[in-house]
């Protein structure tokens, strides 16, 4: 067997919300796999498209959960956006901020004058989450855009995962802002590169993973950023999301939590496997289980079906098991 899948990595990208926690509860063995990864020496960078806090907030959440964190490992999205505003405008620019404290802290902390009004005349447009945005902020914010001012999104999530389900996200109040305006925005985080390659600047990397749940964001900004990824199955992205993700969202290893980055990397690997077999077929996929053991891990079903099925293009499919066991493994994927 091979080294670990964390070996040779010189930084790991973890995303948050359904990769380390969901709500107020580490995600199980997160704790372990984070002692593991820092015991071997190799870097962390948390990385957040949330720019609603501040990072010294972040890293005092994940250390409430028991998930070791110090605010020069915490990358937000607020810090990637107020990065790029600072790469395009001269120092001491007026830039109207749609979105929480910590975001009109990031901008002034770049050398920019963060505002609330359109009448300041601004040069920029930043916005990001906040529960506390209404009309009258997008509304200052249009009349902005119209005038001209470059527009940053610090993400354009749409949805935003609460222990009460999916809420509105930064993305919905964007596509007001899109709707009103006929502008697009540059967006900072996932799935666009800024903010991964802030991170892995921070870390003064080469090598990194990054390690994720949700396939639009997570794995789609690492496929932007040419790093390799790891899906894990505790957060927004399922099994059948997998396999029937288009090229720009495919990781390179699933697994069921973040065990697997001290786990050899092939056990992870999507890819062909011994005990499963899979048949591309005219109107669907037939999975067959070809190993001794009583309860073959269904995880390994995912990865060949999802590597069967990449080879030829992928998409929405049906699947069927061809015997017990494979009807079995599909049930708990979710796929049968």
């Amino acid at each position: 067997m091979s080294s670990p899948l964390v070996a040779g990595h010189d930084v790991v990208l973890f995303d948050l919300d359904g990769t380390l926690y969901r709500g107020g509860e580490a995600v199980p063995w997160a704790r372990e796999a984070l002692r593991q990864v820092h015991e071997r020496g190799t870097k962390v960078r948390y990385v957040t498209n949330n720019a609603s806090k501040a990072s010294h907030v972040v890293a005092e959440h994940l250390t409430g959960l028991g998930l070791p964190a110090d605010a020069a490992e915490i990358s937000t999205s607020a810090q990637a956006g107020a990065g790029l505003l600072a790469e395009r405008l001269p120092a001491g620019s007026r830039v109207l901020v749609v979105g929480s404290p910590a975001l009109e802290a990031e901008v002034r902390s770049v050398g920019l004058l963060p505002v609330r009004e359109c009448a300041a005349d601004p040069a920029a447009v930043v916005q990001g989450h906040s529960p506390d945005t209404g009309w009258r902020d997008l509304a200052e914010a249009c009349l902005a855009i119209r005038n001209g001012a470059l527009w940053v999104a610090c993400n354009a999530d749409r949805t935003l995962p609460t222990e009460r389900g999916q809420l509105p996200g930064n993305g919905a109040m964007v596509e007001a802002l899109r709707a009103a305006t006929g502008r697009e925005p540059v967006v900072a985080g996932k799935p666009q590169r800024p903010l991964l390659d802030r991170a892995v600047a921070s870390a003064n990397a080469r090598t990194p993973l990054m390690v994720g749940d949700r396939l639009d964001t997570d794995i789609a900004g690492a496929v932007n950023a040419g790093m390799p990824a790891l899906m894990v199955l505790t957060g927004v992205s399922t099994a059948s999301d997998l396999l029937a993700a288009p090229p720009e969202q495919r990781p390179d290893h699933v697994a069921a939590d973040l065990r697997a980055l001290h786990e050899p990397r092939e056990a992870s690997a999507i890819a062909e496997q011994p005990d499963w077999k899979v048949r591309v077929g005219s109107d669907a996929l037939e999975l067959t289980c070809r190993s001794g053991e009583p309860e073959p891990d269904p995880l390994g079903a995912l990865r060949a079906l999802c590597a069967a099925w990449w080879e030829v293009g992928g998409g929405p499919t049906p699947v069927r098991g061809a015997d017990v066991r494979a009807e079995e493994a599909l049930r708990r994927l979710g796929l049968g």
